[in-house]
């Protein structure tokens, strides 16, 4: 049931979370201060408000999601916004550790704040944050827009296809969207789910390149839509994940072309003003956030453009050329809500919060709670199988190593009796506390892909070599144009040095396999999942090809515990990141 304004404060007060009459923001109280008056305390402006998801894998239960202690990238680039983390985080943003801010935005002392604040996200708790902005502002002045990546990531969702999660954004009422991994459901259907959404789905960059379409050329969905809100017009243009075809198999969306097309962006900013007479442009975007700065640069008479992709909580915006920039973290971590005050066809002024879903705070819907229920029922027994526990921290995100990739390679690498084994970098999952059962849910959230499968090959120590050259080269690039997103991919049975700044082909030396020199001439027995790099192979064995969920999910279990080293196995040779040390975990 929907809750209203007094009984949400209500129900906060009886569970002792609100302070007597203060206002004061978060960022400014002691761990036991924070109140979820608090964490919706905001200074209204105008009367148009928009509200901003991104990234959020699916997980529509709260979850703990740490934050990177390494995100690096080129030297140009590291210790700006989009490539910050830690303490350089907190000092750029002016985040306080120990706060709420500091616990969700941070890795710093997060097991000890995870115990004081709890998991984060959830659709129940998203839909109170949502809801009370607009019974605050009128249902008529508020948009909500999904910059995308939200239909893949959890075991509900790819068991149904995705529909679990359409169903839980019609619950919380998004109103446009664009997308990334939603396209790995294959292009049949992308186009069931969305005629199942009740909201808009666009992209100005995706176009139909089959010779024998009736709809060759053409675009594959509306390019932009226009919404009338707080008695503006609000002009919002789609921008879908521009490397989708590269970052992913191509079969998924076979005859569909995917790019930035700048030129075109820039085309539909024009028609929008000049033509449809918006009183504001928005650019609902999954270029990732460093992407979008170079899109600002680039691209005139945008004036806010809502990020995605690169999972960064962005506490202020960042202004480029007038375009502000703002992006909203991932997992349903965060809502970030933008209000536009708009006179005389311009914005005049502006406000924004990225508000921290912190679920022990903030009251779930009574509604949400029962459609999540709902959703995950028919696989409960299956999912809430405990596997094992874990001794310490399984974590996701870092630039070239973490502990629940590092766990998932020890798997196949005893399952498929491998020398290497490729992981790669995706930049979502979940984290599991020191102690913590790890659930079959668990390790779904981790691997739940559509082409879940581990192959395992020859490869030869060229190739192998010239592979993590071209991977390093799309990481670490100088220009975030040719930087199509991820993490670095994660090796085990590998060892090996690298110079961030170094030319292309020339980053990674002293490369060592199960502790002896690469040998470039010999071929490698080699497991890989998430890819294609069985097509560079040879000798595949076709008869050890399994899920990667299957292979960590029964190794977990032969383990019962498991204790998951937090020493990365690549020395970083001339970047710092505000770790103590270059090529450390922290």
């Amino acid at each position: 049931m929907d809750i209203s304004r007094r009984d949400f404060l209500q129900i906060a007060a009886a569970m002792g979370l609100l302070g007597a009459g203060s206002n004061l923001m978060a960022g400014h109280k002691r761990a036991d201060e924070i109140t979820a008056t608090d964490i919706m305390d905001f200074k209204p402006v105008g009367k148009v408000s928009l509200l901003h998801i991104c990234d959020l894998h699916a997980h529509i239960k709260p979850l703990y999601w740490r934050e990177p202690s390494t995100l690096i990238s080129a030297p140009n680039l590291t210790g700006t916004p989009g490539f910050l983390c830690g303490k350089s985080f907190a000092e750029f943003y002016g985040v306080k550790p120990g706060t709420l801010e500091g616990y969700f935005d941070t890795y710093l002392n997060f097991e000890a704040l995870a115990k004081k604040f709890g998991k984060m996200g959830g659709i129940a708790h998203i839909k109170t944050v949502v809801d009370e902005v607009r019974r605050d502002r009128g249902r008529d002045n508020v948009l909500l827009l999904d910059s995308g990546d939200t239909w893949q990531g959890t075991a509900v969702a790819l068991k149904t296809g995705g529909e679990a999660i359409v169903k839980a954004q019609n619950y919380l009422g998004v109103d446009v969207m664009v997308g990334h991994w939603e396209f790995t459901y294959g292009k049949e259907r992308v186009r069931e789910l969305i005629d199942m959404l009740d909201a808009e789905f666009i992209s100005q960059n995706i176009v139909d390149n089959d010779p024998f379409s009736d709809d060759f050329e053409e675009l594959v969905f509306k390019p932009y839509t226009i919404k009338e809100v707080g008695g503006a017009k609000i002009g919002i243009i789609g921008q879908s994940f521009p490397f989708t075809s590269t970052a992913n198999p191509k079969r998924f969306t076979e005859g569909w072309s995917f790019g930035l097309r700048l030129d075109t962006l820039q085309e539909y900013v024009d028609e929008l003003r000049k033509e449809k007479r918006v009183d504001c442009v928005v650019l609902l975007s999954h270029d990732g956030f460093s992407v979008d700065q170079e899109v600002a640069r680039k691209v005139h008479g945008i004036d806010f453009i809502l990020s995605g992709h690169t999972h960064d909580p962005g506490p202020k915006p960042i202004t480029i050329n007038g375009t502000v920039i703002i992006i909203a973290g991932s997992h349903g971590k965060y809502v970030g809500r933008l209000d536009l005050d708009i006179k005389n066809k311009r914005v005049v002024d502006y406000n924004y919060k990225l508000i921290p879903v912190a679920s022990n705070l903030i009251a779930p819907d009574k509604k949400g709670i029962e459609l999540v229920d709902a959703l995950y029922r028919p696989y409960d027994e299956e999912l809430n199988r405990v596997l094992g526990k874990t001794k310490g921290l399984l974590y996701k995100r870092d630039t070239f190593y973490s502990t629940f990739d590092a766990l998932i390679g020890e798997a196949i690498h005893e399952e498929m009796d491998n020398e290497i084994t490729f992981t790669p970098g995706y930049r979502w999952g979940t984290t599991l506390l020191p102690g913590d059962d790890i659930l079959l849910d668990n390790v779904y959230e981790m691997t739940a892909i559509t082409y879940p499968e581990v192959y395992t090959f020859e490869l030869q120590g060229a190739k192998i070599a010239q592979l993590l050259e071209d991977i390093a080269d799309n990481v670490f690039n100088a220009n975030p144009l040719y930087q199509q997103g991820g993490d670095m991919s994660r090796l085990t049975g590998v060892t090996y040095d690298i110079k961030i700044g170094a030319p292309g082909g020339k980053r990674i030396s002293n490369l060592k396999v199960n502790g002896k020199p690469l040998d470039l001439d010999r071929d490698y027995v080699v497991s890989a999942w998430g890819g294609n790099l069985q097509s560079a192979g040879k000798n595949l064995r076709e008869s050890k090809i399994r899920p990667v969920y299957d292979i960590t999910a029964d190794y977990i279990g032969k383990k019962g515990t498991v204790d998951v080293s937090r020493k990365s196995n690549v020395n970083v040779l001339d970047v710092g990141c505000g770790c103590p040390k270059a090529g450390s975990i922290c």
